[in-house]
């Protein structure tokens, strides 16, 4: 599923710009669900997304930038000196709440700081959104809340995780 031209979403009240991605860089990569391909790219970035209750469109839009530039392809001389704009590369998102699981106490992780669907699920839509325009890139997703099974070919491998509030 490519995203293009969706209006962006205005959340109210937000509290902080914050949400955790982790990116792969990745030869090739795909989501399959019930058995059947639903999105899938060549040379990118793989990119598992997560947003807390308190997450606004803001931190959508720096996340996107930070993305967009990062250099992690190789130039000429093999150095990681190009970003994925310059390489030309696709990009597929996929929403992972668990990425915000806290591990402190037993061993069953918990997802109470994870934003609810209802929160996450516009924030989601919006990212794809806010990639696009910062790349004008192709853009493909995941399908939001389903079950996916998700392939990957790692180029690397280059595996980088952010978390918007820390700018780190």
């Amino acid at each position: 599923m490519e995203m293009r031209g969706m209006t962006p979403i205005a959340m109210p009240n937000p509290k902080s710009n914050e949400m955790r991605v982790v990116i792969q860089k990745v030869q090739e990569a795909s989501v399959r669900i019930d058995g059947k391909v639903y999105s899938s790219i060549g040379a990118g970035l793989l990119i598992f997304a997560s947003w807390e209750e308190d997450d606004s469109p803001e931190g959508n839009a720096w996340m996107a930038q930070k993305i967009c530039k990062m250099r992690l392809f190789e130039d000429h001389e093999g150095v990681m000196n190009r970003s994925i704009m310059e390489r030309s590369g696709q990009l597929l998102v996929v929403s992972q709440f668990t990425l915000h699981a806290t591990t402190k106490k037993g061993n069953r992780p918990s997802y109470y700081r994870a934003a609810h669907p209802r929160i996450s699920k516009p924030l989601y839509d919006d990212f794809l959104e806010q990639l696009w325009n910062s790349s004008n890139l192709p853009v493909k997703s995941g399908k939001f809340g389903a079950d996916m099974k998700v392939a990957l070919i790692n180029d690397g491998p280059v595996t980088i995780t952010i978390d918007s509030k820390n700018k780190e």
